[in-house]
């Protein structure tokens, strides 16, 4: 015989073993007590939150044999038993999905005016009513409007919203919320105890996680991981069966979102996948860790479900990351979760997600044509650069600078909030003792920037407030036409390593007069 799954084994069999709805469960037993039993209550909710487990504990309740009301259903008469064998005649359960139609409801009509069989009350549940048809729920009116004495109706559903308002104005509702995330893993450490399972509790929280506020789906992963009684349910199982990365992982992606190194997020993405991690679950995870840092930045960290060494992580984060750039890696992570289809290169999208948040971030207005044209502020005083003999080492080395060029625009916002924009095209060529010379191949760009020392004071003050060194800027075109550009030094070697290192120890170029 098939083992029984969890979730229905560790169904709930009394109002004290349902967990994360204790408002509803409250007000349930005070009718109970009171003997004012409503003829039709709706139940919603998201899946797995224990509607349809809660109307079958109704329906035992009122038809309990036991005197006492505080202790119905009490698991023990005739009818609780019935109930729970799945065999008492006055307990009618109806799946919606499947009897939708305005003659399925004409024929429960016409059966519910005979008496009950066994019990005191003949018990209706309708699941998944808001598959009801539109003439279904007309038929479901009449009979909610003037019901016999003897029934009860339970309905329950996942989108009230599309159950019309004369039906709810007709029942008394109750709303199901999703359970936290130490209120499932409480649960889970409860059955796997029971069951005799060695656990971290780290491992339940994996997958209390993962059920999404889900108790039923907590289970049922639960269920998945155990595929031998004598193994020990730990995180490194839980991560390997539901194809999760570990939050080490995670933890390294945001901080390469911090230090805005593409590449090193690029191979922690592939590692990831290439090590067994579903990249969808992947991204949620990243998701659900930018949102804690999120809400450690604006809202405190006593709002996150982790652990005391976890929050400090988070509060850490928070302070390191700007708001901007946060809220747009947690949208561009979350849309490729929702376009996430899968394919020959299943990270693609996830990668694209990364670039994108790692884009400089763009002023949060655009002044209108009509507009004067912003005049550029002038930055605070700083450091004199230190002069330094021709060929001199850089006092910061290019490769450094081009690293942390997105903190160094977001410096630039403070000081003007449209050199961002034009300065995000210029790339680090190199540095020659206190000099950086940033190089575009955008005509049009080099001319807004070199006649005018006051801008390259700007980017000057944010290397300054990056670096706390004191650098002059010069630009560079980089481009095909001779006549423009600066000094005759200033041709391209940014994209020839060998070349980077010639010129940042004092060489120089020489053009052949001879080249066509």
């Amino acid at each position: 015989m098939p083992q029984q799954a969890l979730y229905l084994k560790w169904r709930p069999a009394a109002f004290d073993d349902v967990v994360g709805q204790e408002h509803i469960v409250r007000t349930l037993r005070n009718s109970l007590k009171s003997g004012r039993i409503r003829h039709a209550y709706l139940f919603s909710g998201p899946r797995g939150t224990g509607k349809t487990t809660m109307a079958r504990l109704l329906a035992k309740a009122i038809n309990c044999q036991q005197e006492d009301p505080n202790n119905r259903p009490c698991n023990q008469c005739t009818s609780c038993i019935a109930v729970n064998e799945g065999r008492y005649l006055d307990l009618i359960e109806i799946d919606a999905a499947t009897h939708t139609g305005v003659d399925d409801v004409r024929d429960l009509r016409d059966k519910i005016a005979f008496a009950p069989g066994e019990g005191h009350y003949k018990v209706y549940i309708i699941d998944e009513v808001h598959r009801f048809t539109g003439n279904a729920f007309d038929a479901l009116l009449k009979t909610l409007e003037e019901p016999p004495p003897h029934a009860v109706f339970v309905l329950a559903t996942t989108e009230i919203d599309k159950v019309p308002a004369t039906i709810k104005s007709r029942c008394l509702q109750f709303e199901f919320r999703r359970l936290s995330l130490y209120e499932a893993a409480d649960r889970l450490q409860e059955i796997v105890e029971a069951e005799g399972l060695k656990y971290e509790r780290e491992a339940l929280e994996i997958v209390a996680r993962y059920g999404t506020g889900s108790m039923r789906d907590s289970i049922s992963l639960l269920d998945q991981i155990i595929t031998d009684p004598d193994e020990a349910i730990t995180v490194a199982l839980a991560q390997q069966v539901l194809g999760s990365a570990s939050n080490r992982a995670t933890r390294a992606l945001v901080d390469v979102l911090i230090k805005g190194e593409a590449a090193s997020g690029l191979r922690l993405l592939n590692e990831a996948v290439d090590s067994g991690a579903d990249p969808r679950q992947f991204g949620q995870q990243v998701v659900e860790y930018l949102r804690n840092v999120l809400l450690a930045q604006t809202a405190g960290i006593e709002m996150i479900e982790a652990s005391q060494d976890e929050k400090a992580i988070y509060k850490q984060q928070a302070g390191q990351m700007q708001r901007p750039q946060l809220v747009r890696s947690i949208r561009a992570f979350n849309d490729a979760i929702n376009s996430y289809r899968g394919g020959w290169q299943p990270q693609l999208t996830f990668e694209l997600a990364l670039i994108e948040s790692l884009r400089p971030v763009e002023p949060e207005y655009a002044p209108s044509s009509a507009a004067p044209a912003q005049p550029v502020a002038q930055p605070a005083a700083i450091p004199q650069p230190v002069e330094l003999p021709p060929g001199a080492p850089p006092v910061i080395p290019a490769a450094t600078i081009q690293e942390q060029w997105n903190h160094v625009l977001s410096a630039m916002y403070r000081h003007n909030k449209s050199s961002p924009a034009v300065m995000q095209n210029f790339r680090v060529q190199r540095v020659d003792g206190s000099t950086v010379y940033l190089a575009t191949e955008n005509a049009m760009l080099y001319e807004r920037i070199h006649p005018y020392p006051e801008k390259k004071k700007v980017v000057e003050s944010a290397l300054y407030d990056v670096f706390k060194v004191a650098l002059r800027v010069q630009v560079v075109y980089h481009g095909n036409d001779a006549s423009m550009g600066g000094a005759p030094g200033d041709s391209p070697s940014g994209d020839d390593p060998l070349l980077s290192q010639a010129m940042q120890r004092g060489g120089r170029i020489k053009q052949d007069k001879g080249e066509s």
